[in-house]
């Protein structure tokens, strides 16, 4: 049995939203397939992800030279708490589906705060002497669904431009992850009529790579 992380950064559900929409199609498709899996979804625009600021580099500051974290403030003892959480289960999961928009060539702004949460050296990755950065995951395979109005993604016109796929492309390649597949449900805006094909297009993909991935 594997463990799925859903990890979505829209703040709207349903048919009001392509990626959202299409993660669904996935997902479905996916328990269909696989009914023994554990899948655990994440809403990000409900979660307390807490962002990295004062407090926590006050706390790991103050942990790494050996204070106990119960002499840590209230706040800082939570926010760490929540951020080792918050790894922990990236770490024991097996899989992981990303889901957002594209805003401004890039995802909303709470999906950086989960990256910057599992982003941990001792746990996602792990420093080499001679080497440098290696990551952990390499049992791991991760699916991104993303949609934007234009069409962004490699080998379009506005490729250059995309920062969203391709930096949570390389967050999966510096955490080790060797399978990282994407589906892009894009032009909805360039080409309005064409939406709902787009859609489909993009549902129908995501139903057959449910029965692989």
């Amino acid at each position: 049995m594997s463990t799925v992380l859903y990890i979505s950064a829209h703040p709207m559900q349903g048919e009001a939203s392509y990626s959202t929409a299409v993660g669904n199609q996935f997902i479905q498709s996916y328990r269909e397939a696989n009914p023994n899996d554990e899948v655990i979804y994440l809403d990000l625009f409900q979660m307390d992800i807490p962002r990295i600021d004062a407090d926590v580099l006050s706390a790991w500051g103050k942990l790494g030279s050996g204070t106990a974290f119960d002499q840590l403030s209230s706040s800082e003892q939570h926010k760490v708490s929540r951020l080792t959480e918050l790894v922990d289960q990236f770490v024991a999961a097996d899989k992981y589906v990303f889901v957002n928009p594209v805003w401004n060539f890039s995802y909303p702004p709470v999906l950086k705060d989960y990256i910057d949460a599992i982003c941990v050296a001792g746990k996602t990755f792990k420093y080499v002497a001679g080497v440098g950065p290696v990551g952990q995951l390499t049992e791991k395979k991760a699916l991104h669904i993303q949609a934007s109005g234009s069409v962004l993604s490699p080998g379009s016109a506005y490729a250059d431009f995309e920062m969203s796929h391709r930096h949570l492309d390389t967050i999966m390649k510096f955490l080790g992850v060797p399978s990282f597949d994407a589906i892009f449900v894009e032009g909805m805006a360039a080409t309005a009529d064409q939406a709902p094909a787009i859609k489909d297009k993009a549902a129908q993909e995501a139903r057959t790579l449910a029965l692989t991935f």
